[in-house]
């Protein structure tokens, strides 16, 4: 079942059983995935929709923060149930021994030595982790570590 399938029907049973947190969350999943249909002109695979649901926990996360920072906590409690929601549809998140065999393997592949290389390695690691959930933010760190290293 395509996820956008899966997302309309758990909808339906959120409005059936009247939980409103969740039946938010999941219009608003719903709608970032027919945006970016649109926006393609065609139907999304499975790896696209994948995608679109990372950067929505993606956004969760920045907002997390920010509301901390803030002090906004009824805010923050808002985005972590939004995220606890998006989470059982995101893929499977890459463990730490998968993120740093990566890394080992992109530094290798590319020749990087220094920290300006940054870049090229990390283009080669998120493509090598595609179709999982991995925080862009934590492999560079974990990256740039291992090239001053």
């Amino acid at each position: 079942m395509a996820l956008t399938e899966r997302i309309t029907q758990d909808i339906a049973d959120a409005m059936k059983s009247r939980d409103q947190m969740r039946l938010s969350a999941l219009r608003m999943a719903k709608a970032a995935l027919m945006n970016a249909a649109v926006s393609k002109g065609r139907d999304l695979d499975e790896a696209e929709s994948a995608q679109v649901v990372a950067s929505l926990l993606k956004q969760r996360r920045d907002s997390i923060e920010q509301f901390t920072s803030a002090g906004r906590t009824d805010l923050v409690d808002k985005e972590r149930a939004e995220m606890a929601v998006l989470e059982a549809y995101a893929p499977p998140a890459a463990t730490e021994q998968d993120l740093s065999a990566a890394v080992d393997a992109a530094i290798a592949e590319t020749g990087a030595t220094t920290a300006k290389d940054v870049g090229r390695v990390m283009k080669t690691v998120m493509a090598r982790l595609a179709g999982r959930t991995v925080d862009g933010k934590a492999v560079n760190e974990l990256v740039r570590r291992k090239l001053t290293a």
